[in-house]
């Protein structure tokens, strides 16, 4: 998928008449976003004009999470909410159907092309939620929270609409990052294990076959025969490295490298990727950006390819 100029022209209204209320004071747009993700989108387009409460930090999964009292209070009090969509937050979907009925709530995957999407493997006419694994796909979601923030505050088009092309050039860049170093990996070696099926889309996009011990849902089990499965492909294919993701307990991974050692085959852990969260507050791994160069760094390397040790901008911590 690549970038075009119609990318940058506003498009679509989202119901101005539901977001033309009083709440919409003159100071800044209090906006509330379930995922790291998602905020940090909203913080590059809305700049200096937005407020951001998180509520999902680094390290949690947000397929198990559930709403605390604290995050009603602060989604009440919101004037904006926005939350992924595509069943993702899947324990709180329920909560935002409420919210909707006297709030701005907005999901922000609703506006990607249906033949992008994956579908879902359990479920009918639902799809894989884990499209932030590739920025050209995400580039569709930095133009529905820019056109949901021009809604609210019409007055501020040109400022969102120029943060908004800053950020998809720096999409389009991460973009060609991916599209330059995955390449390198050689094709034999092009086998990314990880603990749930998170990175499908990437595989699908950058030629990579994708195994996950768990399904798209963290709450989906991994049984021993599936263990059984991948050892079975880390020995026979000679798999040299398998990943954990921050968000995800690394005991089911363990137990793959431990079966292959049990059968002379030493598979080393590649690194800690970030699948369904972001990194630490106050970091370079906690942007979107910085997210994306990490992994796509860390498969590269991990895997045989060529990329610069500290990622495409030279941010990345030193010894991930």
């Amino acid at each position: 998928m690549r970038f075009s100029r119609r990318d940058f022209i506003v498009t679509g209204t989202l119901g101005a008449a539901a977001l033309a209320t009083p709440a919409f004071a003159q100071t800044k747009l209090s906006v509330v976003a379930t995922t790291g993700m998602i905020a940090d989108t909203v913080r590059r387009v809305g700049g200096d004009n937005v407020d951001v409460k998180g509520l999902m930090g680094a390290g949690v999964d947000p397929h198990s999470y559930r709403q605390t009292r604290t995050d009603i209070l602060a989604m009440t009090r919101a004037d904006l909410i926005l939350w992924h969509g595509l069943f993702l937050e899947a324990q709180m979907e329920e909560v935002f159907r409420k919210l909707e009925t006297r709030k701005a709530v907005f999901t922000v995957t609703d506006t990607i092309p249906k033949e992008l999407l994956r579908a879902h493997p359990d479920y009918d006419n639902k799809f894989d939620p884990h499209v932030w694994m590739v920025p050209a796909l995400w580039t569709h979601v930095a133009l529905r929270i820019r056109d949901i923030l021009i809604e609210a505050r019409p007055e501020l088009t040109d400022v969102f609409t120029a943060n908004a092309a800053e950020f998809l050039a720096d999409l389009a860049a991460i973009q060609n990052y991916a599209e330059t170093a995955l390449p390198t990996v050689p094709q034999e070696a092009r086998i990314l294990v990880t603990a749930h099926d998170a990175f499908s889309y990437f595989g699908r996009d950058y030629g990579f076959e994708v195994m996950g011990i768990q399904g798209i849902s963290t709450d989906s089990e991994a049984g021993l025969n599936r263990i059984g499965e991948l050892v079975d492909i880390l020995v026979d294919r000679k798999v040299g490295a398998v990943f954990v993701e921050s968000s995800v307990s690394d005991r089911s991974i363990r137990a793959l490298t431990e079966g292959a050692a049990a059968r002379g085959h030493k598979v080393m852990v590649g690194g800690e990727l970030f699948s369904d969260a972001m990194g630490a507050p106050d970091t370079y791994e906690g942007t979107y950006l910085g997210m994306i160069d990490h992994n796509v760094t860390v498969i590269t390397n991990a895997l045989g390819g060529q990329a610069p040790e500290r990622g495409l901008n030279g941010k990345l911590a030193a010894g991930f």
